[in-house]
């Protein structure tokens, strides 16, 4: 996808090995074509996941109360334009989720030019997801509501050896402190893996057949308007099935760089799709 800007240049503060032997290769395309064994989360492990997203949002509660620490501590004071930050984000103690993989990031970017009303106008306008995000959105829309409390749904397509097709629908928030400091809270609520997309046979799968690759998936977006321009961070905490026992060391890698390559993603398209709204 062409943009017509220099793209953003993305700094991890987490890398993962860049390549894999032949036959962690195999195991990777096995692991990712069996269906998950646990036919979608455990209750613990929903359970665990919905304690850790408490204790997330507590803190950006906490966060949105004050301009003065309405991001969360990172490098993004140092930004220079056109630059990002990645980070992953380690619970200092992991909730218990049995067959199942908590994934936390975070994403930081400065936007000159950009205001907090641009991207508010930008997050609200559904239909235009599509080519903003492409190729991984290829559909999205207002279920129902209105203003900025919202029901939304959209058809994401991911490509990593093979090709998963998600139908996925979100419960959105939209608020600010003022107009300069704004958020948005977005919580799934459904999340179904899609078999034979684009196709007369095209169906979700049972839980059963379902693979895992992704049950559970909140985001969360700060922005604050300053220094000229727009410093904008995501979070995303997603919840995956577990690496079967002995396949870490071959799929683990590639498994945890998944999230992250999405966030990075998003944060770099919203970023291009920002410069583009400048004179």
């Amino acid at each position: 996808m062409h943009f017509g800007h220099t793209r953003c240049t993305i700094q991890f503060m987490s890398r993962s090995r860049s390549a894999t032997p032949l036959f962690s290769f195999i195991a990777l395309a096995a692991f990712l074509q069996t269906p998950s064994y646990a036919g979608g989360p455990s209750q613990p492990a929903v359970a665990g996941f919905d304690s850790y997203i408490q204790s997330v949002e507590s803190r950006l509660a906490a966060q949105h109360q004050s301009s003065d620490h309405f991001l969360a501590a990172t490098t993004a004071n140092s930004l220079p334009s056109n630059q990002f930050v990645i980070e992953q984000i380690k619970p200092a103690a992991g909730p218990d989720l049995p067959g199942a993989l908590l994934h936390h990031w975070r994403g930081t970017a400065f936007v000159p030019g950009a205001s907090a009303a641009q991207l508010d106008h930008l997050f609200h306008n559904f239909n235009g997801y599509p080519q903003v995000y492409a190729p991984q959105v290829e559909q999205a829309r207002v279920v129902s509501g209105q203003g900025d409390h919202l029901r939304a749904s959209m058809r994401v397509r991911q490509h990593h050896v093979l090709t998963v097709v998600l139908d996925t629908t979100y419960d959105v928030t939209f608020a600010q402190l003022d107009p300069n400091h704004r958020f948005s809270l977005s919580r799934s609520t459904q999340v179904s893996e899609i078999a034979l997309p684009g196709t007369a046979a095209e169906h979700a799968l049972s839980a059963t057949d379902d693979h895992g690759f992704l049950w559970r998936l909140n985001t969360y977006w700060t922005y604050e308007e300053r220094d000229g321009g727009l410093y904008l961070q995501i979070e995303s905490v997603s919840l995956t099935r577990s690496i079967p026992t002995g396949l870490g060391w071959a799929v683990g890698p590639f498994v945890q760089s998944i999230p992250r390559e999405s966030l990075a993603f998003t944060l770099q398209s919203t970023c291009n799709a920002l410069k583009r709204m400048q004179p």
